[in-house]
């Protein structure tokens, strides 16, 4: 099984990404993860450190591939997860999907693919170009990370974009939403009542999420000293669980830029009950604030 996971940058992919490796891990599956983002940060929370990136490897070896073995880019992390970074050019030059592709290519030559039960590609901000979205090309599942604001559910709706697109010539179909750290799943609804697709799990506000990203641990890691975090660590179990059920996933019919931005503003400016009567001027003026 390969997956790819997309969100808005900074919307917690990569916190998210090495959790549901874990998870998958947990459940006896060989995964490797790979980081497709140039700041070499995917794998940090499985390894603890940044690891050298396949980019940087290859440029070492002036691009001689037989001059590659596998200890030289894949390095073990928690609970057996297995981490590549495929690192990226230099900032403002180069493009990284070719980068991606390059990666690809090598861990073919070294059959790495056929060694591992899951494939993760935790991939870089909205999908801007076709380098981007070079991962899908490998997929069989993206998973998309929100939260319930505009900014994220704008961008996912432009990633659903790209799955439409890409599953036209590819066996690929979107697993469904994870929403990561928010307290409210309104605004959510609203879009998958536009775009119907899939919710596979809405992580509560839970800072431990976020400082395990900064401890360079995954949350399953920090329940072993904190075991109240088991509770937190099953959401991505939940995850894990449903992605080798082999969902049988959708491929999206995206909303118009346009369109989707009047139904997310209208939603601020114009809120209702659920019974479909105004809400309280107090509510209004904080819906307008946010």
């Amino acid at each position: 099984m390969k997956l790819s996971v997309y969100g808005k940058g900074g919307i917690g992919k990569s916190t998210t990404s090495c959790n549901i490796s874990t998870a998958l891990a947990k459940r006896g599956k060989k995964v490797l993860q790979i980081g497709c983002d140039p700041k070499h940060d995917s794998t940090f929370t499985l390894t603890g450190f940044l690891i050298p990136t396949i980019i940087d490897t290859l440029q070492e070896k002036d691009f001689h591939y037989e001059d590659i073995w596998p200890e030289d880019v894949i390095y073990r992390g928690y609970a057996g997860v297995d981490c590549v970074e495929a690192g990226g050019p230099p900032a403002g030059a180069g493009c990284g999907g070719y980068v991606v592709g390059e990666t690809v290519k090598l861990l073919k030559e070294l059959n790495a693919f056929d060694e591992y039960d899951v494939i993760l590609f935790d991939v870089l901000g909205d999908v801007v170009c076709g380098g981007f979205a070079a991962p899908l090309n490998y997929s069989d599942y993206c998973m998309i990370v929100t939260d319930n604001g505009f900014d994220a559910l704008f961008a996912a709706n432009r990633i659903a974009a790209s799955i439409r697109e890409k599953s036209r010539t590819h066996p690929l179909r979107l697993a469904g939403l994870i929403g990561n750290r928010t307290s409210k799943r309104d605004l959510i609804n609203k879009y998958i009542e536009a775009v119907p697709m899939p919710i596979l799990e809405i992580l509560p506000l839970i800072e431990d999420i976020r400082v395990s990203r900064v401890k360079g641990k995954t949350i399953f890691e920090m329940a072993e000293t904190e075991p109240m975090l088991d509770q937190v660590a099953q959401y991505y179990l939940n995850i894990a669980d449903q992605l080798l059920a082999l969902p049988e996933g959708v491929v999206p019919q995206d909303a118009p830029d346009r369109d989707l931005f009047t139904l997310l503003s209208d939603y601020y400016l114009n809120p209702a009950t659920a019974k479909g009567a105004p809400v309280e001027k107090e509510e209004e003026l904080e819906a307008l604030m946010v």
